[in-house]
């Protein structure tokens, strides 16, 4: 869990390549005060769009990384003995909504499902928080705002998010970047050339279309600017892409071969 304020004097914004006018439609939602769902793959650039909003919009930004262990009393806050006394200590959720914050939830499905209902009277018409423990009631400011994302090809055969909840939220779709965007993408982030960050996007399309190697997750941009970042500071172009890429899409020996294999065509 983290927070940042971000602030024009001390960071400059988070590099992010608009794709589909979702800049707009996230700012429309802000000023609407409604709740978002970013839906894509991982590594397709979801949280790094979330802070590059944060920048703009100039509010604070908590997130959590949600996991199966992460409760509503996780999110809300709890008593915490300190000394002799116990005090009450908020939880993410609660600071952002006393603060105004943007309060990103990051992979929810992970999350149990207090955490769903918990959220329920913040993703509608309420904008309310309940604190049973304190029994208090918290209206969130006009600068709250509540994001959820997930994976849903990933967590299909597993979690997913019921029809009722994400009728709450407006919801954007993310995908891969279409070749010339994720090959600005990467070299802005890695400072390699462009003819090299061109031939790791071709390589990561490859990939992608290749749905007979079951990878769990296919390649994403975060996974193709970690092997831009290796070539660039030096490493052998082959090594780069099979200690970032083979090697972090799979276990499987027959798998990263054919990855490798791969590689040898494109690099």
């Amino acid at each position: 869990m983290n927070s940042n304020l971000p602030d024009n004097t001390n960071f400059s914004r988070p590099f992010y390549n608009n794709v589909r006018n979702e800049e707009d439609v996230f700012k429309r939602c802000h000023q609407a005060k409604l709740p978002l769902i970013l839906k894509g793959p991982t590594g397709c650039g979801k949280s790094r769009f979330v802070d590059a909003m944060a920048f703009d919009l100039k509010l604070p930004l908590i997130t959590v990384a949600c996991n199966e262990d992460t409760s509503a009393t996780d999110l809300i806050g709890r008593f915490l003995i300190k000394g002799n006394e116990t005090v009450w200590q908020d939880g993410p959720l609660t600071r952002a909504v006393r603060t105004g914050a943007l309060l990103y939830l990051d992979e929810v499905v992970e999350a149990r499902e207090d955490v769903i209902v918990l959220i329920h009277s913040l993703s509608d018409y309420r904008r309310i928080l309940y604190i049973d423990a304190l029994s208090e009631k918290i209206v969130a400011p006009n600068s709250f705002q509540l994001i959820l994302s997930y994976n849903p090809g990933y967590q299909k055969s597993f979690k997913e998010l019921k029809p009722s909840t994400k009728q709450r939220f407006v919801s954007i779709e993310f995908g891969y970047a279409k070749p010339d965007i994720e090959a600005k993408i990467i070299r802005a982030e890695s400072e390699l050339d462009e003819k090299r960050c061109r031939s790791l996007v071709s390589l990561a399309n490859k990939i992608r279309s290749l749905h007979e190697l079951s990878l769990a997750e296919s390649v994403s941009t975060r996974l193709l600017v970690n092997a831009a970042i290796l070539i660039n500071s030096g490493l052998n172009e082959r090594e780069a892409c099979e200690v970032a890429i083979s090697n972090a899409l799979s276990d499987d020996q027959d798998v990263i071969r054919a990855l490798n294999d791969l590689v040898s065509l494109y690099m």
